[in-house]
């Protein structure tokens, strides 16, 4: 597989920007075109995507995993989000894609600002999903300009090397890891579909479609997706528009004779014959370009959320007991790597690339990973202060002494996937990152520990892990915890917690991260990553309402070499010694006896 370093080293050269630019420009012009827009998605509005499909780093060299360009004929925008402010200047070129903030900024209101009145702005309409397209035909407007549907993408008619699409086989995820059979799920969101009050429902987010077939595949980096559509029928059935290269007969099987597997050619016609059906299409998801052809037949569309997105999110008690296994088996080959690393790191010689591939040479040694769930983030000192630093070759550096290293990463196993960070000193820390750490600790527990009533949306806890940091002026630019897939997505909604005002409530068995981080630019960054599952609400003593609570099921040492104990309460550090004993009990059968020497002191009660 792609080593962590050489996925996008073809394309992260901002020595290439100027001439792609210009190739697309000229395109641009040839169709009658004044601009463009590039979002970060495809036809499948992934937020992964398979290397064909990576159009805005072909155009940009920028590599993260959410942003956008926007083209004209004189000037030409980059947009990223805080996670990414320092990654986009290093990768880009400057002199050809400005940098911009796309949260309070954006494509749209620099559209509004520097579109030309009368101008023609271009867009694909299958990489947009139904609501970010009104939102930019609007912003557009103001502008005085027209927003215009483009017959193909531009890019793809100069991206000559483009790469193929992918063509893996497809494989049955069979009920033993699910918890529920494919027939069971299309009938259980049927029933749902007709209370709605429709015939069939456009299933169009490509980790819902797996989910409901119980399929997997490897279309995308390090999600086992097929790429696909998918219409769910009232009745049931369903039909799935997918390359026919990937259908073996073991799969025919798996999905019997109510999936009708047809060629992704034939979504389009397959929408037509909706005509005058009632149809519900998450208009968060769905590309435009279905939205535009269901109307254009007098289908009546009911913009409502995907109905598969959160039963998926809620995961069941195989799935649960799936997860905690795979983070037993995860958390003893990440523990093996933290017990190298304390070795090796003093001596000066290692590099963030070796340290990346002793981690992913761990995780393969115990037999059952099939990817790693993103690529790693491994970053030493001013590296670590960028949530998601990508290392290349040639931004690859050494892990000096007396320097922060800080390891986010996480494997794919078919009953679970992980996501895990720990941030680690070598050498002696000092006071101001001690304190930070423990700051962000603090807030790692505080989250850990919360007790809610049912109703209660990510957005209304996540004060909680801030607060600390808060309370010494400090804060961090990402979300404080994310959904997390059953072999899926490594991030998944419908949930989340962060300072967004997203109004799903958080249910028993979604899985979501727990991860506050402090950032120093040009110096280190620490983050704390643990997964967590919501309970079901239980009673509280002497209480008037059931609450639920979040139970824990990383494992890995949190380096105790960091923490500075007099800013922890009682309570904190008694939750921190029972999370290390609870660590040290799963995992000490399951490393070798220089490890476990090793993690008996790392676990230490403090």
């Amino acid at each position: 597989m792609d080593k962590p370093y050489q996925l996008f080293e073809d394309l992260s050269d901002a020595a290439t920007v100027a001439p792609r630019l210009a190739a697309l420009r000229a395109e641009l012009d040839r169709r009658g075109l004044d601009g463009f827009v590039v979002p970060h998605s495809d036809e499948y509005q992934s937020e992964y995507l398979p290397a064909c499909n990576e159009r805005l780093a072909w155009l940009t060299s920028f590599t993260g995993s959410a942003g956008a360009a926007v083209v004209l004929k004189d000037k030409a925008a980059i947009f990223v989000d805080g996670r990414y402010t320092l990654q986009v200047r290093q990768q880009t070129d400057g002199k050809q894609f400005e940098p911009r903030d796309l949260t309070t900024e954006g494509p749209n209101a620099w559209l509004e600002a520097h579109a030309v009145k009368g101008s023609r702005i271009g867009f694909d309409p299958w990489v947009f999903s139904a609501a970010s397209a009104e939102v930019l035909r609007q912003s557009v407007a103001k502008a005085g300009a027209t927003l215009v549907p483009t017959e193909g993408n531009p890019i793809d008619a100069v991206w000559h090397d483009r790469p193929a699409a992918p063509s893996d086989h497809a494989r049955p995820h069979g009920s033993d890891v699910a918890g529920e059979s494919a027939e069971s799920k299309r009938t259980r969101i049927a029933e749902e579909v007709k209370k709605q009050g429709a015939d069939a429902a456009v299933v169009s987010q490509t980790d819902s479609i797996c989910w409901l077939l119980n399929v997997r595949g490897a279309d995308t980096p390090h999600t086992p997706f097929v790429l696909s559509y998918a219409i769910l029928n009232a009745d049931g059935s369903a039909d799935w528009f997918v390359d026919q290269r990937k259908i073996t007969p073991e799969i025919t099987k798996h999905l019997g004779n109510a999936v009708r597997v047809r060629d992704p050619n034939e979504f389009s016609p397959a929408l037509t014959a909706l005509a005058g059906k009632t149809v519900i299409a998450d208009p968060n998801w769905t590309a435009a370009a279905a939205f535009e052809q269901l109307e254009k037949v007098g289908a009546k569309i009911k913009r409502a959320p995907d109905p598969c997105q959160l039963p998926k999110a809620c995961k069941n008690a195989v799935e649960v007991e799936g997860a905690r296994q795979a983070h037993i088996r995860d958390g003893a080959a990440l523990t093996r790597f933290l017990a190298w690393m304390a070795r090796e790191a003093p001596n000066g010689h290692l590099t963030e690339i070796e340290a990346a591939e002793a981690l992913e040479g761990y995780r393969r040694q115990n037999g059952a990973l099939t990817d790693l769930s993103f690529d790693s983030i491994s970053g030493a000192a001013p590296h670590a202060a960028l949530p998601h630093y990508r290392v290349t070759k040639s931004s690859n550096r050494t892990i000096n002494r007396n320097e922060i290293y800080l390891i986010d990463s996480g494997g794919q196993y078919p009953d679970g996937t992980t996501d895990v960070t720990r941030t680690m000193i070598v050498g002696e820390p000092t006071a101001e990152m001690r304190d930070r750490f423990t700051r962000v600790l603090k807030g790692h527990i505080a989250l850990a520990t919360l007790r809610f009533p049912d109703g209660t949306t990510g957005a209304a806890l996540d004060a909680f892990a801030r607060k600390p940091l808060w309370d010494a002026g400090l804060d961090y630019d990402h979300g404080t915890g994310h959904g997390v897939g059953s072999y899926l997505s490594v991030h998944e909604g419908p949930q989340n917690i962060s300072k967004k005002p997203i109004l799903q409530p958080l249910k028993p068995g979604m899985i979501c991260s727990n991860e506050p981080g402090f950032y120093k630019e040009g110096e280190y960054g620490i983050r704390i990553e643990n997964l967590i599952v919501v309970t079901e609400p239980r009673p509280v003593p002497d209480g008037e309402r059931p609450m639920m609570e979040f139970e824990t099921i990383t494992l890995a040492p949190i380096d105790l070499n960091l923490v500075e104990v007099k800013l922890l309460t009682d309570e904190e550090r008694a939750w921190l010694n029972q999370y290390h004993q609870g660590v040290r009990e799963k995992l000490s059968s399951r490393v070798d006896g220089e490890t476990r020497t090793w993690l008996d002191h790392a676990t230490r009660a403090i």
